[in-house]
């Protein structure tokens, strides 16, 4: 079976991109495929390279970071989200005349088009909210 994953809260909004993490995981593991990670809305937080939560605390960004290294997974984050919420990639940055580059590893900015690409590549398409 092939997934295409939406998810649409921020890390500490609310349960539901631990249940979305979870899921992957879960379906890695039984041999499926996730053909790409859509980060969209509020969900574009989990790309900040820089974000710094207490040490007792689950590392988001870097959790997802290293399921993108372990499973090749296409962590996608919507560019509209992104430049809403300041998160930039260096090139993006240097045309806006900023320095940052604020993306975390194993993810990268596009648009709407690989979320419909996806989307139809796929099986099954879960949002998670």
């Amino acid at each position: 079976m092939k997934y295409t994953i939406q998810i649409n809260s921020s890390p500490y909004q609310s349960n539901s991109a631990e249940t979305a993490y979870q899921f992957i995981k879960s379906a890695l593991d039984m041999g499926h495929e996730v053909i790409r990670v859509f980060f969209y809305q509020e969900g574009a937080y989990h790309a900040f390279r820089h974000a710094t939560p207490p040490d007792d605390e689950v590392q988001v960004v870097t959790r997802w970071s290293t399921l993108a290294r372990e499973y090749g997974i296409d962590l996608v984050v919507c560019i509209s989200a992104a430049q809403r919420r300041g998160l930039l990639e260096k090139n993006e940055a240097r045309r806006q005349g900023k320095t940052d580059n604020d993306v975390a590893d194993g993810f990268r900015i596009a648009g709407l088009g690989l979320w419909v690409e996806a989307i139809l590549e796929a099986d099954r398409f879960i949002e998670f909210s």
